[in-house]
């Protein structure tokens, strides 16, 4: 098989890295791809929104599997261009990835189907949602309906918090289209935890579960980013959590979008909290995330191109996922100054250790070649350094470990990724 895979993060690396495993596959490209992912794949320099391009890429190269990586081509409707040309995709259509494309959608939807979330209410207009919060309760949660990279939720504190963020959000438009509506939802608290889940249609297989770290500084503290590090499985997430889950969230989740007419057939990624009333859905993703994948991927054992053609063909109910009975953790190598500014062209030295170690991954995220064909930083997010180990605390002492082996300018990592497991 030849297979595309469109994207060009640390999850897409991961995907590639996982797709390269499989006896099926003898060709992978990879659009755009990046330094890392040029070691399992031939990079195409077609960006991800080109939807034409890569079909007719795709096409021409008698490609027999794509697999879209990321959210703005899901939501943008790639899925749907490929299909109209017969060319086989993994991932939902436009209507099914409203899912993440809207936030007020998705909470809806759970509302129509009694799927436990937090209370909410959604704002088209800014002044409205400011005479709403004047008698909401501290702390609350504003979230930009649409795509924001991970970022466009805000956390606050106190009623001038929360008028300031709807200001950014609405007003001054901090998450450009995204934020033409609004989400305000009450403040849960608990444990968060992350649980991917491949659907095609009507069965539903979920994945181990994970846990990921947003904040930019230890403590959790400082801005929201795309994930700064993540581990799995998460020691929160027990039996009773996955039975319960399983009976009211996910399979009803899969039954509500077909029930509305938009038959999901993908990844979806739940983000839980475990409050205690029990788990709720914060939101969905339509696609891995990132960088989940990066803890996922490497304690998977089944052929993940048999489970990506699985659901496409709608015979999912016929696979059993299988993990690895161990854990991992990725810490993320960032640039200093992410998620706000940063320099970007310093050169990478020491990714020739993870070649022949065992159990140790460096999955690229933000990279490139330069003219000499020497690895340089090019993005925020620069590398996601991940270990396995017996346990959680095996593998985060060696995920650190590993840290050290990377150098770069510039180099900023969280120095507390899993900082949880000390309190399981």
């Amino acid at each position: 098989m030849k297979v595309l895979i469109v994207g060009s993060g640390g999850r897409e690396h991961a995907i590639a890295w996982k797709v390269a495993q499989s006896p099926k596959v003898d060709k992978i490209y990879c659009a755009p791809g990046n330094a890392g992912i040029a070691e399992y794949a031939e990079c195409v320099p077609i960006s991800a929104m080109e939807f034409d391009k890569l079909a007719a890429f795709a096409k021409e190269h008698e490609v027999d599997l794509t697999v879209i990586g990321m959210d703005d081509p899901l939501v943008g409707g790639i899925v749907d261009v490929f299909e109209a040309q017969g060319l086989r995709v993994f991932g939902p259509r436009k209507n099914a990835a409203i899912l993440e494309g809207s936030k007020a959608f998705s909470k809806d939807l759970m509302k129509k189907y009694n799927i436990p979330t937090a209370a909410y209410e959604t704002f088209t207009d800014p002044h409205k949602a400011l005479e709403y919060l004047q008698t909401a309760k501290m702390p609350i949660v504003l979230k930009a309906d649409g795509l924001a990279l991970g970022k466009g939720v805000l956390i606050c504190n106190t009623l001038e918090e929360a008028e300031a963020g709807v200001k950014e959000i609405m007003e001054d438009k901090k998450f450009g289209s995204a934020g033409n509506q609004m989400v305000i939802e009450e403040f849960m608290t608990g444990r968060e935890v992350s649980v991917l889940s491949f659907v095609d249609g009507d069965t539903i297989r979920i994945m181990t579960s994970s846990q990921d770290h947003k904040r930019a500084l230890d403590g959790d503290q400082g801005l929201n980013t795309g994930g700064m590090g993540t581990f799995s499985p998460s020691p929160f997430y027990t039996k009773e959590v996955d039975e319960f889950c399983k009976k009211y969230i996910y399979q009803p989740s899969v039954d509500a979008m077909k029930k509305e007419g938009r038959t999901f057939k993908g990844i979806i990624f739940f983000g839980l909290m475990l409050t205690e009333d029990g788990p709720k859905v914060l939101e969905y993703n339509a696609r891995f995330g990132d960088p989940e994948t990066q803890v996922v991927l490497p304690r998977m054992k089944n052929d993940i191109v048999e489970v990506f053609e699985a659901c496409i063909d709608g015979t999912l109910d016929q696979i059993e996922l299988e993990f690895e009975d161990n854990a991992a953790v990725c810490v993320v190598l960032a640039s200093d100054g992410y998620p706000v500014k940063y320099e970007k062209g310093f050169k990478i030295h020491g990714l020739e250790k993870f070649k022949d170690a065992d159990g140790y991954y460096v999955f690229h995220a933000g990279t490139k070649f330069d003219e000499d064909g020497d690895i340089v930083t090019n993005g925020g997010r620069v590398l996601g350094v991940t270990a396995k180990g017996k346990d959680l605390k095996e593998a985060r002492a060696n995920a650190y470990k590993a840290t050290e082996w990377i150098d770069f300018a510039n180099k900023y990592m969280r120095h507390d990724i899993g900082h949880a497991i000390d309190e399981a």
